[in-house]
């Protein structure tokens, strides 16, 4: 038996939003733990205050918060998923001439966690470490086009949640909701634009063992360059899906 009874409920109730496809009532939690209800209200009232769970008044349900999705990003960096994107991300540089990114999200940025660029690649604002607003980059919203939709409302519940770099890219809810049908339809985002003016880029999503987003690997040139976007965006696709399999994870339908 557990010492710590709140703590390792906490834990199962995580588990167990986790394991669903997208968020559930209260009342569906007490059953599937075999928890007194009011013991559910009050751990998720405590999770919710550390962001790790989040409550849809409308749909008076709850699911996964931001501070989850930044362990989960946090449990892959440690894990080693650049060590195992690192060889991908050489052999597209080096058979497309773009410059390669792996990116993963971290609350409602992406966070460049690898880069590989040709020889005499013009400089770009996207390298490792870096943070931007997940909603304008494609290796963003390639993973965001993969989260259930209720996750989605709660990283970007209204018009100030939406940032601006050159006067492009979505800036309501109802925008990035089509963009995002659009491109989860297509299997791949692109942005033009929308991060630095005179370069495309285009991406698309790897995902773990629940077929949720992993990373995303993406492919940045200059918007000039005489290549088509479906093109870069074949080959950043085959390579997601291998590191899909380096991982040891479930493709998406």
């Amino acid at each position: 038996m557990s010492l710590v009874p709140a703590a390792t409920r906490a834990l199962r109730l995580l588990r167990f939003l986790a394991a669903r496809p997208g968020p559930v009532s209260a009342s569906a939690i007490a059953a599937g733990l075999d928890l007194p209800r009011s013991s559910v209200y009050q751990l998720l009232e405590a999770m919710a205050e550390e962001g790790f769970v989040t409550h849809l008044p409308e749909e008076r349900r709850w699911g996964l918060g931001v501070a989850a999705f930044e362990i989960g990003s946090a449990y892959l960096r440690h894990d080693g998923v650049e060590r195992l994107a690192r060889p991908l991300l050489h052999q597209l540089t080096e058979s497309t001439g773009a410059t390669a990114h792996l990116g993963v999200l971290h609350g409602a940025d992406t966070l460049y966690l690898l880069k590989e660029q040709p020889p005499h690649a013009a400089p770009l604002i996207t390298g490792v470490g870096v943070r931007l607003p997940a909603h304008l980059t494609a290796s963003g919203r390639a993973m965001l086009a993969r989260l259930p939709r209720a996750q989605v409302r709660a990283l970007y519940p209204d018009a100030a949640a939406f940032t601006d770099r050159t006067g492009r890219g979505p800036t309501t809810p109802g925008e990035l909701r089509r963009l995002l049908e659009e491109e989860r339809r297509q299997g791949w985002s692109i942005e033009d634009g929308q991060v630095t003016e005179g370069f495309v880029s285009v991406a698309a999503a790897a995902s773990d063992h629940n077929g949720h987003p992993a990373a995303a690997i993406s492919l940045t040139v200059p918007s000039a360059r005489p290549v088509t976007p479906q093109a870069l965006a074949g080959r950043a696709r085959d390579a997601a899906a291998e590191l899909t399999r380096r991982l040891d994870g479930r493709a998406s339908p």
